[in-house]
């Protein structure tokens, strides 16, 4: 999605726009902020309870793409079971998604 969406928009994998069109920048706000200069950051909050799916996001062609502050992880997984994500792995992580999720509502004009 984050890959298609750079494209459209003119940025590279880490955020910088190389684009060529007013169209390109006319509408970067709806999923994109203005980090610096001509970089730009998704408005993505990427949750997950176990460390290895952020680690491949990380590690993949747009991982310096995301604000670092924005992966909100645990520890050691729920391992499929859904009681065990939401009553305990899942339960400790909650004050935290909700910080981050509140920081990028805050950025919003109008959110949807």
């Amino acid at each position: 999605f984050w890959q298609t969406i750079s494209g459209e928009h003119g940025l590279d994998s880490n955020g910088v726009y190389n684009g060529t069109s007013e169209l390109q920048l006319e509408r970067m706000s709806v999923y994109f902020n203005e980090a610096s200069g001509n970089k730009y950051v998704p408005r993505a909050v990427l949750v997950d309870l176990e460390p290895g799916t952020m680690d491949a996001v990380r590690a993949g062609p747009f991982g310096q793409l995301f604000r670092p502050d924005n992966f909100v992880f645990g520890q050691s997984g729920a391992g499929n079971n859904w009681a065990k994500g939401h009553y305990t792995e899942g339960a400790e992580l909650v004050d935290q998604v909700l910080d981050v999720v509140r920081r990028e509502a805050e950025g919003c004009d109008c959110l949807q």
